[in-house]
């Protein structure tokens, strides 16, 4: 979209799709549940979140080239009813197997969904407005994963059945799909042939495109891989318990919220690539600070920070992208969102330093991936 007129009657239902795709950030409270349900091993319930996060690096790039030949909306639609799908199986019949079921349909939908609600983003935002937008719509889908825990609480508590959060989840999906299909929203058509998995991963070949896709790669694997070991560290550093380190992990979650709702605003008045730049700059002052810190309190301020540096990396490296070369924005839709799976790798290379070198050393992958996104927003200034 190129013109400045915002049309909220066609933004709200993609907004809305933002929020169907933070649903699947439940996986975590639902796999606890499953767990303990079923008597699971620790090492058998980690594989419901695992038929998630396959699907990202599985069918990321065909969900590209799909929806460059039946359209952004259909295949959103087609994403968040498959979502509800899965959502609404353990009320069949409640089972490991079913929950193992829906899991898969839950992971399937929801990477459909994350390859075709950005670029449809694009097309009913004007384009001087994309990064301030896309940094929105990640506020609101951290809003929903933030609440997902709290809601799965209070129905278990006052229901009974924990279960009852993956039903107001799939009804909301299928509402969400109905009043977008319902919307009527011009997409860009780009003058060329359709998408191909040839063309999709010869786009790698272009230095940008792929510089991008390896920052989006680091920056979930940074994340994730702060999510999940933050604790251990801040553990190992201050000697302090478990209850009191995964006040880390909230302080990291607040800092991305709140960094994302400021972002919306700032991306307002600030161009992306010197945000960016920002941005990387106080990530790493964060992580030093963590390094460096000589309580734990520093440490949980140094984490927020982190949190607020980190926050808005996704959006805007996306936002980049995607203004660099629209007309083949379903393809590196998908690329960029294959890269997601980095949320599987990186932690998996921190825990290795951690069990090699150290706890407190491992804080150091987290700094390398700062480093390489410092790099690359230097690059995008002058490119």
């Amino acid at each position: 979209m190129t013109n400045s007129k915002i049309e909220m009657r066609k933004i709200l239902p993609v907004f809305l799709s933002f929020i169907v795709m933070g649903f699947v950030d439940i996986i975590g409270v639902a796999t606890g549940y499953v767990k303990q349900d079923f008597a699971l091993t620790d090492f058998i319930a980690q594989f419901l979140p695992m038929m998630v996060l396959l699907w990202f690096f599985v069918l990321s790039v065909p969900a590209g080239v799909l929806q460059d030949k039946f359209g952004k909306r259909n295949m959103l639609n087609i994403g968040m009813v498959i979502q509800a799908i899965g959502l609404g199986l353990p009320f069949i019949h409640y089972s490991f197997g079913m929950m193992f079921a829906s899991f898969i349909l839950l992971g399937i939908g929801n990477t459909v969904i994350q390859v075709s609600a950005n670029p449809l983003l694009q097309d009913v935002t004007p384009s001087e407005k994309l990064g301030s937008f896309m940094s929105l719509s990640q506020f609101v889908k951290a809003i929903i994963s933030f609440s997902g825990p709290i809601i799965a609480s209070f129905v278990a508590t006052s229901f009974g059945d924990w279960k009852l959060v993956f039903a107001v989840y799939g009804i909301t999906s299928l509402l969400a799909a109905l009043w977008l299909s319902m919307t009527p929203i011009t997409e860009s058509k780009p003058d060329r042939k359709p998408a191909s998995f040839a063309s999709c991963f010869g786009l790698l070949k272009n230095s940008f495109v792929a510089f991008m896709a390896l920052s989006i790669f680091l920056i979930v694997g940074a994340e994730v891989a702060i999510n999940t070991n933050i604790a251990n560290i801040l553990i190992a550093k201050f000697g302090i318990t478990l209850d009191q380190a995964v006040i880390g992990i909230s302080m990291f979650f607040a800092g991305e919220t709140i960094s994302r709702l400021l972002g919306a605003f700032i991306l307002n008045w600030i161009k992306p690539r010197l945000f960016l730049l920002l941005i990387t700059l106080l990530s790493l002052a964060g992580v030093l600070g963590v390094f460096l810190s000589p309580t734990n309190t520093i440490a949980f301020a140094s984490i927020l920070v982190i949190g607020l540096g980190v926050g808005n990396m996704f959006p805007i490296i996306f936002s980049l992208a995607l203004e660099k070369m629209p007309e083949r924005a379903n393809e590196i839709s998908g690329l960029l969102i294959m890269a997601v799976s980095g949320g599987a790798v990186i932690p998996l290379v921190m825990g290795f330093v951690s069990t090699t070198f150290g706890p407190l050393v491992s804080v150091s992958v987290v700094g390398a991936c700062m480093l390489y996104i410092l790099w690359v927003s230097l690059y995008v200034r002058k490119n």
